[in-house]
C-alpha cells in the first residue's frame, strides 16, 4: 500500500511541474520580446527543469522537458519550433545536470549553463535547417541574452527551491 501512494504522489508532483511548466511556456509566449534578434526569451519554463534537477531524479525531469516542448510545440507551434524547441532544451538538460553533478555549480550557474547550451543548440539546429552559417552572427548577442535570462532564472529557481525546502522542514515538525 505504501508503494502505491509514493508512486501516485511522484505521478502528481510530475504532473503538478508538466503543468506549471506548460502554463509558463504559454505565459512567455504572452510576454512581446523583441531585441531583433530572433530567439531571445526569458525561459520561464526552465524554472521547472532548473528545480527540478535539485529535487527529482534526472529522468523524471527530462520526461517533463521533452512532454512540455513537444506537447507546447503540438498545441501553439510547428514542426520546426518543436525542432529547435527539442535541440535546446536536451542541450540545455545534459549540460545542467552535468554541472550539478560536478557540484561546483551553484543553481545560478547551472541555469546560466543551461541558458548558454540552450541558444547554442537553437543556432546550429537553424544554421543547418537554413543552409547559412551566417546565423551564427547572432550567437554573441543570444550568449549575452542567455547570461542574463539564466541568471534571473538561477536566481528565482534559488528563492523558489529554499522556500519549497523550508515548507517542507515545518512539515516534518
Amino acid at each position: 500500500m505504501k508503494n502505491s501512494h509514493v508512486a501516485s504522489r511522484k505521478i502528481a508532483l510530475c504532473a503538478m511541474l508538466m503543468a506549471l511548466a506548460m502554463i509558463f511556456s504559454y505565459v512567455e509566449a504572452l510576454i512581446p520580446i523583441n531585441f531583433g534578434v530572433p530567439g531571445i526569451k526569458l525561459g520561464i519554463a526552465n524554472l521547472i527543469v532548473v528545480i527540478g534537477l535539485f529535487f527529482l531524479p534526472p529522468a523524471e525531469v527530462l520526461m517533463i522537458s521533452i512532454a512540455r516542448i513537444l506537447l507546447m510545440g503540438y498545441l501553439f507551434g510547428n514542426g520546426m519550433s518543436i525542432l529547435y524547441s527539442l535541440a535546446g532544451g536536451l542541450l540545455s538538460f545534459f549540460v545542467m545536470l552535468l554541472l550539478k553533478k560536478i557540484k561546483g555549480f551553484s543553481m545560478t550557474g547551472v541555469s546560466i549553463a543551461g541558458a548558454v547550451a540552450h541558444n547554442v543548440a537553437q543556432i546550429c539546429v537553424a544554421a543547418y535547417v537554413v543552409q547559412n552559417t551566417k546565423l551564427f552572427y547572432y550567437l554573441p548577442v543570444l550568449l549575452i541574452a542567455g547570461v542574463i535570462t539564466g541568471t534571473l532564472i538561477g536566481i528565482l529557481s534559488g528563492r523558489i527551491f529554499s522556500a519549497i525546502h523550508l515548507e517542507e522542514k515545518k512539515n516534518m515538525w
